[in-house]
């Protein structure tokens, strides 16, 4: 897990807001890319965003940097509408595109980022990330490599000093060395500055010690929001036989999310209601990139928003039935001795023979 800056942890505790949402909804000509779409992002995380192809990723990008206006519901970015002179000086949006000028040199793209953003240019911060980048200054955009064009549009976006950055698939077409250049990028921005990171990417596997918050969007609403320690540890992973084609009671009782058979041999993921009963089949705790393909299998599956993912605006009321106390998922507080928040300290009951470690599912013995 990621090291925190002391800045980090504070804006933590102080309970700042980078985005809320509240029955934001986008509606393209007769289809609704986005609709009921309530969450909160605290400040200070590096966030994964994840959804299938149509899922709305795009549309909240838009509607949270003010390029777009919502249908209904509202949008904050730290308290201000994002199409306001406060708002858009908070956000940097780096989308999918990367919109560089292909004519202009390096040396030209950095002056004209400097131009555009007269009082809030950090101009060590690009050159720094275009030296990381091995990008001459004489040398034209339009014949840099994928890997340099991401890292002149990082330059730009870091050097506007944004209390919070969207990443649309940054990651995606880069080879293995420039992604790990580009998340080593992310995480010095956010630990030096305590910037606040929405990082869109189907590379879930590239995900997994990089992000500490998650949130899961499907069919155009968020489906899975919180912190990815405490979602993670609100469910389990069960790997064992069946007979029949059916799960065993003890964990259908589970709400189950997704179930996977080969043979004899069945492996769910279950959001759990208590602990797993111990019994001829092994529990373990899944890994992001299990729980995030779960998730994506199964597109009916409820929705899980963590308190700390909840809206703390007054214009926002609890539905009825959702209420705090999920299992395994505790409401966040301030900072503990190792300088994160909450943090799952293991399932409620503690039912004995029944083991909660990380595990990858590969190779497991049912």
């Amino acid at each position: 897990m990621r090291p925190m800056a002391t800045d980090e942890v504070t804006g933590r505790a102080s309970g700042r807001t980078a985005i809320e949402a509240i029955g934001l909804g986008r509606r393209h000509r007769r289809r609704w890319a986005l609709r009921d779409c309530t969450f909160r992002l605290p400040a200070g995380r590096i966030c994964a965003l994840v959804g299938p192809g149509g899922a709305g990723k795009t549309t909240l990008f838009s509607l949270a940097s003010g390029l777009i206006r919502p249908s209904e519901g509202t949008v904050r970015v730290g308290g201000a509408a994002p199409d306001t002179a406060a708002g858009r000086a908070r956000v940097a949006h780096l989308t999918q595109g990367k919109p560089l000028y292909p004519r202009l040199t390096v040396a030209e793209t950095l002056r004209l980022g400097r131009e555009l953003n007269p009082g809030r240019w950090d101009g060590r911060c690009a050159e720094r990330v275009v030296q990381e980048g091995r990008m001459p200054l004489g040398a034209r955009v339009g014949a840099l490599s994928g890997g340099q064009r991401t890292l002149l549009g990082l330059a730009l976006a870091f050097a506007r000093r944004p209390e919070l950055l969207l990443l649309d698939e940054p990651l995606a077409g880069l080879d293995p060395l420039v992604r790990h250049r580009v998340t080593a990028l992310l995480l010095a921005q956010a630990a030096e500055h305590g910037t606040t990171v929405v990082l869109s990417s189907d590379l879930l596997a590239e995900l997994d010690g990089v992000c500490d918050y998650l949130l899961v969007l499907g069919g155009g609403r968020m489906r899975l929001a919180g912190e990815i320690d405490d979602v993670i540890g609100a469910h389990a992973l069960v790997l064992g036989a069946h007979r029949d084609g059916a799960l065993p009671p003890a964990v259908a009782a589970h709400t189950v999310i997704d179930t996977q058979t080969s043979g004899r041999h069945f492996t769910a993921v279950v959001r759990r209601k208590g602990a797993v009963a111990a019994g001829p089949w092994e529990t373990v705790e899944p890994s992001l990139e299990e729980l995030l393909l779960a998730y994506l299998r199964a597109p009916d599956a409820p929705a899980l928003i963590a308190p700390s993912a909840e809206p703390v605006s007054a214009r926002w009321r609890r539905r009825p039935g959702n209420k705090p106390g999920i299992p395994g998922m505790p409401r966040n507080g301030p900072p503990g001795p190792t300088g994160r928040t909450g943090g799952w300290k293991g399932p409620p009951g503690g039912a004995a023979g029944t083991r909660y470690d990380h595990h990858s599912g590969k190779g497991a013995a049912a």
